[in-house]
């Protein structure tokens, strides 16, 4: 009874709250006219503005605020890439979600979208398809970029205490672990360009994206930040200075073999129900690594890496996390902070610096 009782009264709370407020930003009159069909049959979205291409798309921001912004890549005039930076700016604080064929097809241009600060990106499936499956993933993106914000200032107290940070444990850097999801991207490039390009370790990357974007995300990585990087396969040997990415279909995870450590990809479910999942990467790099074990929480959503870290502070090693005001979703770091897990809360570029001074070379940017 005390559950049924429970369960309606967060459906009421659900119901009370105000309406997740849209933007859609599409030059097709008809795509436009589908998606307003489709996300207005959900009484927790209200549509706010429409435009055809993106300069009526930053005149209606000055004029009204959204929570999301469902955006084209393919317009007129300027595209939605080259138009993001100014619509986020505009927007002030709205999440945009890419909405296009590019998303699935167009790795390269998705990926330098969610670098730039897009949130999230989603396939636009043709006129024809448009109901259905796509609808309620739709449905589910627009949910959780919309109540992202909501949630966070819920799960903190209104006058929350200052973050408790742990004594730097000591140890000799081994191994870095980074772990990023939605807005990580941008993140992950900013460590990376301020890392010292000789640490001596080699460097794990989980982000949260389909196994179709993953070897174009290696290939920006390696542009963005002047190191070899790949995506990881079974068995292969870690490598100094070199990045190995996880497989969008495995969790990336490390043991030691006849004297080195090796990448083990492991597919069991993990607890985020993420896959890749951030806490299987930390938990093994605990297990291999030890006190030499140093793991890095960036932008994301939800919760997954929390218990990795713990793991990987029990084991004597090392985490940082992002803070919140360079963080585009301040979720996963926040979650690690806020366990008293960190070692350091600040911007990717600083805590890029904070590892140099582990690994005893000089700071790189």
């Amino acid at each position: 009874m005390r559950a049924a009782t429970a369960l309606a009264r967060r459906r009421l709370d659900r119901l009370a709250d105000p309406p997740i407020r849209l933007m859609i930003v599409d030059d097709s009159e008809v795509a436009r006219a589908v998606l307003s069909r489709m996300v207005a049959a959900h009484a927790d979205f209200e549509i706010v503005a429409t435009a055809g291409n993106a300069s009526d798309a930053l005149d209606a921001l000055r004029a009204i605020r959204c929570d999301v912004i469902l955006l084209d890549v393919e317009m007129p005039g300027a595209s939605g890439l080259e138009a993001l930076p100014d619509i986020l700016a505009a927007g002030q604080g709205a999440r945009v979600l890419i909405v296009s064929s590019l998303a699935e097809h167009g790795a390269e241009t998705t990926l330098r979208a969610l670098a730039q600060g897009a949130a999230d990106a989603l396939p636009k499936p043709g006129i024809g398809n448009f109901a259905g499956h796509f609808a309620k993933v739709l449905a589910e993106r627009l949910r959780r970029l919309g109540r992202v914000e909501r949630e966070e200032a819920a799960g903190a107290t209104p006058a929350a205490p200052p973050l408790k940070l742990r004594d730097m444990p000591e140890g000799e850097l081994g191994c870095i672990a980074l772990g990023a999801s939605t807005g990580g991207l941008g993140a992950l490039f900013e460590f990376l360009q301020a890392l010292s390009p000789n640490v001596g370790a080699p460097i794990l990357v989980t982000q949260h994206l389909p196994a179709l974007f993953m070897p174009h995300f290696a290939r920006q990585l390696e542009a963005a930040s002047g190191r070899v990087a790949r995506v990881a396969e079974e068995g292969e040997k870690l490598r100094s200075d070199e990045i190995h990415v996880a497989p969008g279909d495995a969790h990336l995870c490390v043991a030691r073999h006849a004297g080195q450590i090796r990448v083990r990809l492991d597919r069991k479910h993990a607890p985020s129900g993420c896959l890749p999942s951030v806490d299987p990467m930390l938990a093994s790099v605990a297990a291999a690594y030890g006190r030499d074990g140093v793991g890095v929480m960036l932008s994301g959503m939800g919760r997954d890496g929390l218990i990795g870290s713990r793991r990987l502070v029990e084991a004597g090693g090392v985490m940082f996390a992002q803070d919140k005001a360079s963080a585009a979703i301040w979720g996963m770091p926040r979650v690690v902070a806020e366990a008293g897990l960190a070692s350091a809360v600040l911007p990717p570029a600083d805590l890029a610096r904070k590892v140099a001074q582990r690994a005893e070379v000089p700071a790189w940017k």
